[in-house]
């Protein structure tokens, strides 16, 4: 018992059992503290191939099952992200109902859900039905028929039969509901996202987003407009906390020595908090004026207006002088001219292309699939709590990284690679620890 809590789990959390289908390959671990009354879940991510074919699917389905998925206004999910979390939804609602204290009800209890990858998209649902529904341990995901009694498994476990009851209480809720997933896909369409964030507040008491710098499949799936498929829409659900990769911190000035060195800069941006900028993750409008500022067309036309005077008959003059210099303007800016421009000529959005641009380069760098690793999650929120976090080392602070040159950080990023266990070894000891629900 203890090897398994001590690799499940910290100090001052229980690991009480894991929920696992070998269907679907959804699974999630549930730790408590009866101390502190919190209950933590955690959704496994993307690990075994079975998690790959959810991961592929970009159709969506009704989140209220029984609801028309052809009307526009519906609310839609990822149907692999459905189909995987309902096949474990209910029986992760009676354990979690089951795993307070005795004497003690949910309410008293804070709740806090987190996954990583395909589990960041399966905490962000499971989080959706909660705040709206509370703790309906009487069906899987939200539906129109009628659920059972939320309590009627848990009695009938404890008495070992069916227990008949008048009319049920609604659903508990817990004391207090957060939500932090890494790395999660895009979860539902434009009325999902809309339907989370107006519980945020009201039912929800936190939630965030968090992505690792260039990470590719925090971007994914995208919005699909096609014959075949249809209009398919995907957006982002809650804040999003951008990380900056440790790379990406080495300073590019030199220090004393004529070495680059590691200086802290700004390492987290938060939507809607850090400032005003739109969200790099998100898509952002794609159409814009083609004759706006910063557009070629718009700098083009400003060139040509400063060249047309106020009127009066000194302006009027035709001076070769004046043509020169306005055709020498016109084409140095055309010298400049980059994929950005052209795109903006038949009115796409400059930030929008530049988005794009950067999007694409990370996949086929390798660098959006290795920003969205644990281990480089586990680098980038280790660095913003004020430590270098290297998997296989001991913590640091990072002012010991300032006095580092960078042969010698790459050389501790490397090792710690090494030690770094495959997602097959991770998975192959938490499935054989885990007791069996």
């Amino acid at each position: 018992k203890s090897s398994i809590d001590s690799s499940l789990a910290s100090d001052d959390l229980e690991f009480c059992c894991a929920v696992l289908h070998d269907d679907t390959g959804c699974s999630c671990a549930i730790y408590r503290s009866l101390e502190k009354r919190l209950i933590c879940l955690s959704f496994r991510g993307t690990c075994a191939p079975i998690d790959l074919v959810t991961d592929a699917s970009i159709a969506q389905s009704a989140w209220v099952d029984g609801e028309d998925v052809e009307d526009p206004d519906t609310v839609k999910i990822h149907t692999g992200f459905r189909k995987s979390l309902d096949s474990i939804s209910r029986r992760l609602k009676e354990l979690m109902l089951a795993a307070v204290a005795p004497g003690e009800d949910l309410s008293d209890y804070d709740v806090l859900v987190t996954g990583h990858s395909l589990g960041g998209a399966l905490a962000t649902s499971f989080v959706m039905d909660v705040a709206e529904y509370g703790m309906d341990a009487g069906r899987g995901l939200p539906q129109l028929e009628p659920s059972e009694p939320w309590w009627s498994s848990i009695a009938s476990t404890i008495t070992g039969k069916k227990v008949q009851m008048g009319t049920p209480p609604p659903p508990p809720r817990p004391k207090s509901l957060k939500m932090y997933n890494f790395g999660s896909p895009r979860v539902g369409n434009d009325a999902f996202c809309r339907k989370f964030d107006s519980l945020v507040g009201n039912g929800i008491d936190e939630a965030y987003r968090i992505v690792n710098d260039q990470d590719a499949v925090a971007r994914f799936p995208r919005t699909m407009n096609g014959l075949a498929l249809g209009n398919i829409g995907y957006d982002h659900c809650g804040p999003t906390v951008l990380i900056t990769e440790i790379e990406n911190q080495i300073s590019k000035r030199n220090g004393n020595d004529g070495a680059s060195k590691f200086r802290k800069s700004e390492m987290l941006w938060i939507e809607g908090e850090s400032n005003d900028a739109a969200c790099p993750v998100r898509d952002g409008e794609a159409l814009s004026d083609p004759l706006g500022s910063g557009s070629l067309l718009g700098d083009i036309n400003d060139i040509v207006g400063t060249f047309q005077g106020n009127g009066d008959e000194e302006d009027k003059a035709f001076s070769f002088s004046k043509l020169g210099n306005m055709a020498e303007k016109v084409t140095g800016r055309l010298q400049k001219l980059n994929v950005e421009d052209v795109a903006s000529i038949v009115g796409i959005d400059k930030r929008f292309t530049q988005r794009e641009v950067k999007f694409l380069r990370s996949i086929f760098s390798g660098e959006g699939l290795m920003h969205h690793m644990e281990d480089r999650y586990y680098q980038g929120m280790g660095m913003c709590s004020g430590y270098a976090a290297l998997p296989g080392q001991e913590l640091r602070p990072l002012e010991e990284l300032e006095a580092m040159d960078v042969a010698e950080i790459e050389e501790a990023i490397n090792e710690s690679g090494n030690n770094m266990s495959s997602y097959e070894e991770q998975y192959k000891v938490w499935t054989e620890n885990a007791p069996q629900v």
